[in-house]
């Protein structure tokens, strides 16, 4: 049972800790509830599962989760996401699928007779336990999860087994033959990656193969040698991996289905998660679906929000809980700018409340070009470049902002343009084309890959929307035939200027083609269509559920302002010169009681409106002194601080302009975030028409979860709700004092996009961090400190000083003559070897340029990123020290 205070009681309990001595003692816990893991060995049918579950709270009953792991991996891939599943009132069941980890057997692949037979297994064990829900004996309330391998054994579960009540499949496929085998070719990188996968160093060998098979079953081990031999899939091959496939039990899948799906994906393309929607909702099953930035092929996987709007979804469908908002119907995340600090591009979300397919509303565009010959080379070499899977980092993720690799051998593919856009086009779908194709192969056929190009205003630079290719196998050719493209799904945006350029190659690095040379003469025969699904509504960026830390020194400061506030002493008359200067600190020293050193000496500095300031030095350099003089909590020994011409002492009525967050944790868990905030405002003793409560939401960008209780929120809702706090009354001067601690890269960047809106609006934001990377991203102007005194003060561009350097970083060593030749490449000013890679410095040259360059000359490169000039700086300017 919850004890729940009454609204009286919770208001009392806060007003006592505003007019105490600065300090909470806890009226309610807001820690985590512990989970207990329980890993056992479960013997099924002879094979030793490697089990772990998970619970949480009370003795009472739950659902249960079955939460799967990826291809590859293990049950310890997924262990995080199963303790907050736990934490969220669900018992959670996470294994190693047989052969991966410390379970036994053979990889099936899925196999209905064994994969499939030991998730049945798994719920009869669910069903057994006492903490379980049950709908009926042995009938336990359950719903699965998982991403990949882990994602299509949820589908394969809810299609065998009718005691699934939920699901949310994850960046995998509903038919394992298309997605190995499209259109007939061969996904050769991609299908080695998979096998080698199962090769783990010293699993025993599939019965009567060799070792290079690993763990994988012996009809399996031979599907994939017979294919990667002859390059060509064959009928049976196909039938294997078709009854392996969620498809081959499709109609029978009858259950609630969030589905998640990746944009940068080309092992599992948004065309398997199309097909997953429509014969779910076919069956008359509620179904989501979601398009994550990332995938298989790297980028932002958002994986927060998204295992948070898995729970939620398991909240409605498991829990039965009517009011759970499980989001819309559809969603896809869109770029909307490069974030250095992971190389990710930042998001926007686009929301419908119907699943549009990948066929909406159409738009038709002219192709321009004459019919074309092109060659496929002996040996099918050297290949096209698309995708690479592993490469890169998510290079995909960022087509949209006109970063890409791809490559086409003059003389290898056909070419066909559209005019310049006249204004900016949304594809959102798969584009198709109808063309003719003629083969000189001795059996008739070809093998094209066919893509689609969104081409710059100059005509030169080109990017393919999330390195994707359609493979196609052309029958009876020799004589021409005609076929309608149905090129890959994609959400991206075509400039005003740009144009489409369809592109048919004969080759592609990540696929088979022909040994065998021939010639191949393509004609269009109709224009380009793109789907443009306008029901789409475009919002601001979608806040990640973010991590805990909520200021309880952010209430100490409230109530020392109070305190304060009736002890005010006599202060300097104001300076009229300083009146619009949001901050002014001239000669500011302070040296504490029994302390053999000044933590701050003869510091001065100046803040213009507008403004947000970095503040930076290693520990011990004084920067919280220096905040804490700001805020008024201490008083200096010698100097003065101005804020907007007003001097600052303990109570002084211009601290009323000055907003501040600092680490803590301090709102009552039983009250809504929009009443924590609005208590807060009260016990200042403030009007509440000055809170100006739904402007400081509105910058902080909160959802709706506002008016839900504090205790069923994240970490990272609570920071921004810390933030809202911290702007109530939109003060001119806020101050964060490591606003990021604790969180991850995309949390981060939703922290900065709050503090530079808020700047945006003429306010000025000072913010002490030590994530440097982070500080040169946000920041417009700096201040560094060591040891108490200014080492330098000034713009971010003036510090970091200016230069195009590039960090590739490698998957293993280079030779000092390959660093040479990268050095010599056209365009390139110098390159020399650094922690963590290559600083390779452009002189004329652009980042898609180089990546090519380097491609060419066989330099492994992993990614391709700016080079964090500040932290070089910092380093510089405090001698070493760490921030």
């Amino acid at each position: 049972m919850r004890l729940r205070l009454p609204r009286w009681a919770a208001v009392t309990a806060v007003l006592a800790v505003l007019a105490g001595a600065g300090t909470w003692t806890a009226v309610a816990s807001d820690e985590p509830p512990p989970v207990h893991r329980a890993d056992k060995a479960l013997d099924i049918d002879g094979v030793r599962l490697d089990t772990s579950y998970f619970t949480s709270g009370g003795d009472g009953r739950r659902p249960a989760v079955l939460l799967g792991h990826g291809f590859g991996g293990s049950k310890n891939d997924v262990r995080a996401q199963a303790e907050q599943l736990a934490r969220d009132g669900y018992a959670v069941l996470t294994w190693s699928a047989r052969g991966f980890g410390d379970s036994t057997g053979e990889i099936g692949l899925n196999d209905p007779d064994h994969e499939v037979a030991d998730v049945r297994k798994l719920i009869d064990w669910l069903a057994d336990r006492p903490e379980v829900l049950l709908d009926k004996a042995g009938d336990p309330r359950v719903g699965v999860t998982g991403a990949s391998y882990g994602g299509a054994i949820s589908l394969l579960a809810a299609g065998h087994d009718p005691r699934v009540d939920a699901i949310a499949p994850q960046i995998t496929y509903w038919n394992l033959a298309d997605a190995l085998f499209p259109n007939g070719v061969f996904k050769k990188l991609w299908a080695g990656i998979f096998f080698s996968a199962g090769n783990q160093p010293g699993a025993p060998a599939a019965s009567g193969q060799a070792d290079a098979c690993g763990r994988f079953t012996a009809e399996l081990c031979s599907l994939y040698q017979r294919v990667a031999v002859g390059g060509k899939p064959d009928a049976a091959a196909r039938a294997l991996l078709e009854a392996r496939s969620p498809a081959a039990v499709g109609t029978d899948i009858k259950v609630p289905a969030l589905i998640v799906q990746g944009q940068s994906d080309s092992l599992f393309t948004l065309a398997q998660s199309d097909a997953m929607a429509r014969t779910l909702t076919a069956n008359g099953a509620p179904v989501a679906v979601d398009w994550i930035a990332g995938g298989h092929d790297g980028g932002d996987r958002e994986t927060e929000r998204v295992e948070r709007r898995i729970s939620t979804w398991f909240d409605r469908w498991l829990k039965r809980d009517t009011s759970a908002d499980t989001g819309p119907a559809f969603r896809v995340s869109r770029t909307g700018g490069v974030d250095s600090t992971d190389g990710q591009a930042t998001l926007r979300a686009a929301t419908a409340d119907r699943y549009p397919g990948l066929t909406a509303a159409t738009e038709t565009f002219a192709l321009a070009g004459p019919p074309q010959t092109f060659a496929n080379p002996a040996g099918a070499a050297p290949p096209a470049i698309s995708a690479v899977p592993g490469l890169g980092g998510g290079l995909s993720g960022l087509s949209s902002l006109g970063v890409g690799l791809s490559l086409d051998f003059p003389g290898q593919y056909a070419r066909f343009d559209a005019k310049p856009q006249t204004g900016a086009v949304r594809i959102t779908g798969t584009p198709t084309v109808r063309v003719k194709v003629t083969s000189t192969a001795a059996d008739g056929s070809a093998v094209l890959f066919a893509k689609v190009y969104d081409v710059g205003p100059d005509g030169r630079q080109q990017v393919l929307p999330s390195q994707l290719v359609t493979p196609v196998r052309v029958e009876d050719a020799k004589a021409g035939r005609s076929v309608t493209l149905t090129l890959p799904a994609i959400d991206h945006e075509v400039e005003a200027g740009h144009r489409l350029r369809l592109v048919l190659a004969a080759t592609d690095l990540g696929y088979a083609s022909p040994a065998v040379p021939a010639g191949y003469t393509v004609a269009v025969e109709g224009p380009l269509t793109v789907p443009t699904a306008p029901g789409l509504d475009t919002q601001a960026a979608a806040l990640p559920w973010w991590v805990w830390g909520l200021p309880l020194l952010g209430l100490a400061v409230a109530a020392a302002l109070l305190l304060t506030a009736r002890r005010r002493t006599t202060a300097p008359a104001p300076d009229p010169e300083l009146t619009s200067v949001p901050l002014q600190i001239t000669g500011l020293s302070k040296k504490y009681a029994g302390g053999d050193r000044y933590s701050v000496k003869d510091l001065s500095f100046r803040v213009e409106q507008g403004q947000v300031l970095g503040l930076l030095g290693p520990n011990g350099a004084g920067k919280t002194t220096t905040l804490r003089m700001l805020m008024g909590l201490i008083r200096p020994d010698e100097g003065e601080i101005r804020v907007f011409g007003q001097a600052i002492r303990p109570g002084a009525p211009v601290l009323s302009r000055v907003g501040s967050f600092v680490e803590g944790a301090g709102f009552l868990p039983h009250l809504s975030g929009r009443e924590n905030l609005e208590l807060y405002w009260k016990a200042t003793g403030r009007p509440a028409e000055d809170a100006r409560v739904d402007d400081a939401l509105r910058i902080a960008n909160l959802g709706s979860a506002l008016e839900r209780a504090v205790r069923t929120y994240s970490q990272g809702m609570r920071q921004r709700l810390a933030i809202a706090q911290a702007m109530l009354g939109l003060p001119d001067l806020l101050i964060l004092d490591e606003p990021t601690n604790g969180l991850d890269p995309p949390q981060i960047r939703e922290m900065r996009e709050v503090m530079i809106r808020y700047a945006a609006e003429g306010r000025t934001v000072i913010v002490s961090s030590h994530l440097l990377a982070e500080v040169e991203q946000s920041c417009t102007h700096l201040v560094v400190m060591d040891r108490g005194q200014l080492v330098q003060a000034g713009p971010v561009a003036e510090i970091t000083g200016s230069g195009d350097t590039l960090l590739v970083t490698l998957a293993g060593d280079v030779d000092d003559p390959l660093v040479e030749k990268i050095g010599a490449l056209p365009g390139v000013g110098s390159a020399a070897r650094a922690d963590g890679g290559i600083l390779v410095r452009l002189d004329g040259a652009d980042a898609t340029a180089l990546i090519g360059d380097l491609v060419r000359l066989d330099v492994p490169l992993t990614g391709v990123g700016p080079h964090r000039r500040l932290e070089d700086a910092f380093l510089t300017l405090i001698g070493g020290g760490s921030a």
